[in-house]
């Protein structure tokens, strides 16, 4: 795949490029949905699949203190872009002059005279340019008369919910992450390096993995049942999420204890992925309370797994 900024590339010589274009955070049902037309017209007419996106997020540029998380940071967009078959992503370096573009200046210098685009893909609530005066009407408009066509899907539902970024973070924030999964159509998840803990896992018959995540949202304190995947193999783990309350608290800590076998996996880099939370962090009042408890989160997330393929 393909991996393009704006200014700083040059004009790309892609055959009929199908643009895709938003800030596709997580990656959902409606964002693959979108997707899917960008890549069987583009295949169709043998061009190019392109999804146009932005870096820094444009809320964080224009209102930072209204910005919502990101569930996705960019690198990790870009790997499940990669996973999905897009050939080339393209990325406009989103700044305070950038924000003050007009519709047709947007469309002017990103989609004409950089990308060359013969058509573009948006979703129905797309806004662009500055203020958010660029509708899909006005897209339409301009790509009539600038020679490329433009298209829309309608929104994706979910039994009775429209599927948004807006709505798998509020799920997420309360720990809903089997009901996020639904919307988003994979598993939520965060991705980062494997660091070294205080060892305290290990101690109490249960080695785990601390995880210094790069998501700006993690999900909360809790004990969910998880795939953590390293090396790009999937092993079915159980995950706390909190500040150790029967150790007198700290630090928020995300600690991974695997189900298949301990390794060592400090320095690796882990995707883990929330299946279902199994309860809420409490402390307990012995160290054995909290083993036997241990035992019983993870035989939960086995009877949770036995009705999965991961």
């Amino acid at each position: 795949m393909t991996v393009l900024y704006y200014p700083d590339a040059p004009a790309p010589s892609w055959p009929h490029p199908v643009v895709a274009l938003g800030n596709f955070d997580g990656l959902h049902r409606g964002h693959l949905k979108l997707i899917d037309q960008v890549r069987r017209h583009a295949a169709e007419r043998a061009g190019t699949s392109v999804v146009l996106t932005f870096d820094p997020y444009p809320p964080s540029v224009i209102r930072p203190e209204r910005a919502q998380p990101l569930l996705m940071p960019l690198a990790q967009k870009l790997r499940a872009l990669e996973r999905v078959g897009v050939a080339a992503v393209a990325i406009v370096r989103f700044t305070a002059d950038v924000a003050r573009w007009e519709p047709e200046t947007f469309v002017e210098r990103a989609l004409i005279d950089w990308l060359r685009v013969a058509e573009v893909w948006v979703g129905e609530n797309f806004l662009f340019g500055r203020d958010r005066t660029g509708t899909f009407t006005l897209l339409r408009a301009l790509g009539e008369d600038r020679g490329f066509t433009v298209e829309k899907i309608e929104p994706v539902r979910f039994r009775e919910f429209v599927v948004s970024s807006t709505r798998i973070r509020h799920l997420l924030r309360e720990g809903r992450v089997d009901e996020a999964a639904a919307l988003l159509g994979h598993h939520y998840a965060i991705e980062g390096v494997i660091v070294r803990g205080d060892g305290r896992g290990r101690t109490l018959g249960y080695p785990t993995a601390n995880l210094d995540p790069e998501n700006e949202l993690v999900p909360p304190h809790g004990i969910y049942a998880t795939v953590a995947v390293v090396d790009e193999v999937a092993h079915p783990a159980v995950t706390s999420i909190g500040v150790r309350p029967t150790f007198g608290g700290g630090r928020m800590v995300i600690e991974t204890y695997l189900l298949d076998g301990d390794r060592d996996l400090y320095g690796r880099h882990m995707r883990l992925a929330f299946v279902t939370r199994l309860r809420e962090e409490r402390a307990y009042e012995t160290v054995e309370a909290l083993q036997a408890q241990m035992a019983r989160d993870c035989e939960a997330a086995r009877a949770v797994f036995a009705r999965l393929t991961i």
